[in-house]
């Protein structure tokens, strides 16, 4: 087991890439903390899991949720090893800069960017005492290239990206390990409800682009938040790993 009583928190964990992190986490031996704002959805995979893991209802981008959450964790479990932040979001209105209102810019850069140093924030003083962590973050391909009609996304990922290798350069001395993850086009899109068939009609397109011929989906990501948390990745910091089955190659 990689991760053999390691302790992790995970935020987004009651769905889609953070739901199939938190699980393959358990699967490997890690007693994990199951952080998200949807209460029943959370408690339901900490259930799955069973005793070894807690639930915490947090918004990413409040302080003192996020120090209650790095608290809760210590007291249950004694340490913090691994910080999965991967809560996120996108707006289907915040598109280019002139059609993005204000109040939307906000919000996602709360949620993306600054829920991202707010999760940090609070763990970094445990790891540093403990002289070892490993913090994965879930940025996007949108992070290292340009999408049409996502500015705030793309800025907010971007971002995170950034944040994660100035942060490498800072906690190496502590062994403490930061990474992220840059997905491609998912399988499964954060808030994309759209009817059946547009919504294959843009997976067709989505795939013709890319080089395996296949969309990134949550299980993948999750294997890539595993490596880059476990001590196998012992060597890796500061580095923005790309799940795009080779587009970023083009």
């Amino acid at each position: 087991m990689r991760l053999l009583d390691r302790v992790a928190v995970v935020t987004g964990a009651a769905s889609g890439i953070g739901r199939e992190s938190a699980l393959l986490f358990a699967q490997e031996g890690a007693k994990v903390v199951v952080a998200d704002i949807v209460e029943e959805m959370g408690q339901e995979v900490a259930d799955l899991i069973g005793e070894d893991a807690l639930f915490v209802k947090v918004d990413v981008s409040s302080w003192d949720d996020m120090e209650r959450m790095i608290g809760k964790t210590v007291q249950r479990f004694g340490r913090l090893d691994i910080l999965f932040n991967n809560a996120g979001m996108g707006l289907p209105q915040a598109t280019t800069v002139v059609e993005t209102a204000e109040s939307d810019w906000d919000r996602i850069m709360a949620v993306n960017l600054k829920g991202v140093f707010i999760g940090v924030r609070h763990a970094l003083p445990v790891m540093m005492a403990q002289r070892y962590g490993a913090i994965v973050s879930t940025a996007s391909i949108a992070g290292i290239e340009a999408v049409p009609r996502l500015a705030a996304y793309c800025a907010s990922k971007g971002g995170v990206v950034s944040l994660t290798r100035q942060l490498a350069i800072d906690y190496a001395p502590y062994n403490v390990r930061v990474n992220c993850i840059c997905p491609g086009a998912l399988e499964k899109p954060m808030g994309k409800r759209r009817p059946p068939g547009v919504l294959e009609e843009c997976r067709k397109r989505l795939v013709q682009r890319i080089p395996s011929g296949k969309l990134c989906t949550a299980r993948d990501v999750a294997y890539a938040a595993l490596y880059l948390a476990c001590d196998e990745s012992a060597h890796v910091t500061g580095f923005a790993l790309a799940l795009d089955g080779g587009e970023h190659a083009l």
